[in-house]
């Protein structure tokens, strides 16, 4: 596996440890919101997972699996003892398989929107163009000339339509890096962004689930595309511990669209588990 070097943030208290982990090419800023609402009490962390470790789309990607048991090995080295977990989408899933194969205990946790493909999925091996995201996700616009041309690019984009504003103004400002030659481009590139997407596909979390003995809290958005063809409602039924909770209105991207109502729900669940 290799020793790895995994950036995060950190809002530092005397409260219980609680993780959050990002959906695939997101970044861990856009907890910022969150945290700043739970911290404290909780002591806050909020690793990226984007490109701690080299890998390419074309080599079957970065696994799940192997992230998972890096979040372990993260949590183990700054001593987070039985932390809550918060993940979302590609989060949720490596949060569940460090729980289930490597040891993470939490005390809780949320899982939103996670991705659990039907397993049918994962008994076969695709391209990069049969991939429903990674073959969107590499051809992702990747310059712009300046902030203000990013910020136009953004607010144009169906993806960002029913975004909070602070959500909005964090992913413009750290969601994007300055290169060299002037202009702005993904901090997630597109390559690693499609690279995460194809890991994904290379282990089935699905027998893991009955293996999570803690509390287990999943958050569906009601018009999200991914209940086309994810079941979540069956997922909860596999967690011992599983609860199901439908965010009205929103989609896949719950705590970009839902900030407040998902703190409420952190707060609700997690204070209810606390000893």
């Amino acid at each position: 596996m290799g020793e790895a070097e995994i950036p995060y943030l950190i809002y530092d208290a005397d409260g219980p440890p609680l993780m959050f982990l990002h959906a695939t090419g997101f970044l861990p800023w856009l907890w910022h919101p969150l945290a700043r609402e739970l911290s404290p009490p909780y002591r806050v962390v909020a690793p990226y997972f984007c490109d701690h470790r080299e890998i390419s789309p074309d080599d079957d990607g970065l696994s799940w699996l192997l992230l998972a048991q890096d979040l372990a090995a993260f949590s183990d080295a700054l001593d987070l003892e039985r932390p809550f977990l918060v993940g979302h989408s590609m989060g949720a899933t490596i949060m569940t398989l460090a729980n289930s194969r490597f040891g993470l205990n939490a005390r809780g946790m949320i899982l939103i929107e996670p991705i659990f493909l039907p397993q049918d999925f994962y008994r076969h091996q695709i391209t990069i163009e049969q991939h429903p995201l990674a073959s969107k996700s590499i051809k992702r616009k990747n310059y712009w000339d300046s902030k203000e041309e990013a910020d136009t690019y953004v607010h144009s984009r169906s993806l960002f339509k029913n975004w909070d504003a602070e959500m909005m103004d964090l992913y413009i400002q750290y969601g994007m890096k300055p290169v060299a030659s002037g202009g702005l481009q993904l901090t997630c590139s597109p390559q690693r962004e499609a690279a995460l997407f194809m890991g994904g596909m290379q282990y089935d979390p699905w027998p893991d689930l009955a293996k999570v003995t803690c509390p287990v809290l999943i958050l569906e958005g009601e018009v999200s595309e991914n209940r086309n063809f994810i079941d979540l409602p069956k997922a909860t039924s596999l967690f011992p511990k599983g609860t199901h909770k439908i965010i009205q209105g929103a989609g896949h991207l719950v705590p970009m669209e839902k900030p407040r109502e998902v703190v409420s729900i952190i707060k609700t669940f997690f204070d209810s588990l606390t000893d």
